[in-house]
Formats: C-alpha cells, structure tokens, sequence
C-alpha cells in the first residue's frame, strides 16, 4: 500500500541545512501496524508530514513516496487535497493544538465530511455520531456541541482518532497518540486503535518514543536515530534480540516492574547536529560498544527479515 524509498529532507536555515532525515526506506503493506520509534528529533514525525505533504516551506525532500502506485512527493496540490483525510488519515500527537478551540467538536467533525464527501446537515450529523460511537465517546448525542476544552485528556484524543477515522481511510497515521496521558488512558486508547483497525482494515504507522507502547499491538518496528534506519524486525523479535546498540538502550530505557533497585536507565549524551552530521554512524558518539571506525564509515543496512545498521556483529555485542 505505502511504499517509502530513500526518503531525505533537509530544512534550509540561516545557519545552513539540517539533515531530518537521510535515506530511509521501508514499506506498510495492506491491514499492517508498522511502528516507527526514536528520540525526539530522530525525524519520526518528518516523515509522517512528508507522507500527507505537509511540511514546513524550507523542507527540502528527496526521493519517493508510493501510496497505491502514486508518488505523493510529486503530487500536485489539488490532488493531494483529496487523499488527505479520505484515504490516509493522521492523528496528531496533542489534540489541544490540533482542534480548533473555538468551534465546536460537530462543526470540527463535519468539515471533514463537507470537504471530502459533500455531507451536510442530517447525514453528515449520522456519520460524526457513528465515528464518535466508534470511539467510544459516552452520551456523544449530547455532546455534539460541547468545545474541546470540556473533554478530559483522553476523550480529546478520541476525538481527534474520530476524525482521522470518519471517511474510513486505507492508512492511519499515529503520531505519539498517547503522548501526555496516563498509563491506563494510554492502555485504552491503544486497545481503541486495535480494536478500530481489525474493523475497517486500515493500515497504520505508528509513530512513537516508547517502546512500551508498541509492544503486542505493532507486527513489525523500525528503529531510528539521528534521521536513519537503524534497526528493523518483526516486533517480536526486537524485543526478544534487540541487535543493534541503539535498541538495547531504548529497551533498557523501559521501566522494568521486576527491578528491586527501580532505577531508571538512560542513554548518555545527546543526538547528533544535524546541521553537521557526523560522516560515520550517527550513534557513535553515545554507544559504548563503538570502535574507532564507528566514528568515520557510515554503516549500511543489512538486508532479510531482521534487520540493522551497524559496524560491530551481533556476535561481537553479545
């Protein structure tokens, strides 16, 4: 269905470029969870951007993006209006910044419909309550024409999920959902994204810095840092053999309910500059595993069903 290849962007700035993003590749096949997960800054949510054309006016991208066939970097305006919303739907990380609070959660849910199916009045009010029901959105009859900031936390974010869902699109896009919202919202809400995509079939990206969150709900993730692929597998298997440096520090990063010493692991340093990448593997500087070549050749991703992109062998990391 989607079909990323070697996708960079850079952003010009008055200080120079800044490198988002550089040769990714990966592709969402049809009713698939593909999880995409990093540090903030790692170009997770570029890529997301670049896939429904909406990035800032000093991005600068490069290479293909093929949803059914059709290069969406190449697509003019008029017709990537019309997928948009309609066939690849996202749901926007913090619901407060993205719904309007001036208008209320029916007209903010109607528009969608006006735009990409041309329902009005009765109809329109049918579908909005069908995708709130959905969502499982109590008393939503009544609700219709309450304002975003008389939602909870959660229900926002349903509400935003509702919208992404009303003209039930082939491809979600799922950037950070359960950012800043308790575990047991959290856990609902990933349950609500399962539940959804067994029902209409969608393919979804989910783009997250948790591992925790992708944990039996995503069938393959796809790890990265400093704007490359470092690691990809079947879920399952990254967290059962996490192969590459990076991995096993965010998988050490997890809270971990059976360690009696409840402290909390970190990975030292900070992400690379982009503006000045480094010329060898971006995590170099912060792996503990690094040699002296890490630092000055750039690592190739290996090809089969796991995955990575790293100097060292698995073998020498064990």
């Amino acid at each position: 269905m989607l079909s990323v290849q070697d996708l960079s962007i850079r952003f010009k700035t008055p200080d120079g470029y800044v490198h988002a993003v550089n040769n990714v590749s990966f592709d969402i096949a049809a009713g698939q969870k593909l999880a995409i997960v990093g540090e903030s800054g790692s170009g997770k949510s570029q890529i997301a951007l670049s896939i429904l054309g909406l990035l800032a006016k000093n991005a600068e991208p490069t290479g293909r993006i093929l949803f059914e066939d059709q290069n969406l970097l190449s697509m003019p305006a008029s017709r990537m209006n019309k997928i948009r919303a309609k066939e690849i739907g996202i749901i926007f990380q913090d619901p407060m910044s993205s719904l309007n609070p001036y208008m209320t959660v029916e007209r903010q849910l109607n528009e969608v419909l006006e735009l990409h199916e041309g329902l009005r009045g009765k109809a329109a009010r049918a579908r909005v309550l069908e995708a709130m029901d959905a969502v499982q959105i109590p008393d939503a009859k009544n609700r219709l024409k309450s304002y975003p900031h008389e939602f909870s936390g959660g229900m926002r974010q349903r509400i935003v999920i509702a919208m992404a869902l009303l003209c039930r699109p082939k491809l979600i896009l799922a950037d950070e959902p359960t950012t800043a919202l308790d575990v047991t919202v959290q856990a609902q809400i990933m349950k609500l994204l399962d539940d959804i995509q067994k029902e209409y079939g969608s393919s979804i990206m989910l783009i997250t810095h948790d591992l925790g969150v992708v944990a039996g709900f995503c069938d393959e993730t796809l790890v990265l840092y400093g704007g490359q692929v470092m690691e990809r597998a079947e879920t399952r298997e990254i967290f059962a053999a996490p192969s590459h440096p990076y991995t096993r520090g965010l998988m050490r990063a997890v809270p971990n309910i059976n360690d009696v010493d409840g402290k909390l692991q970190s990975i030292p340093g900070q992400p690379p500059n982009q503006l000045n990448p480094p010329a060898g593997c971006p995590f170099a500087e912060r792996c503990s595993d690094a040699v002296a070549t890490c630092a000055e050749t750039m690592p190739v991703l290996t090809d089969g069903a796991h995955q990575r992109a790293c100097l060292r062998t698995v073998e020498e990391l064990s």
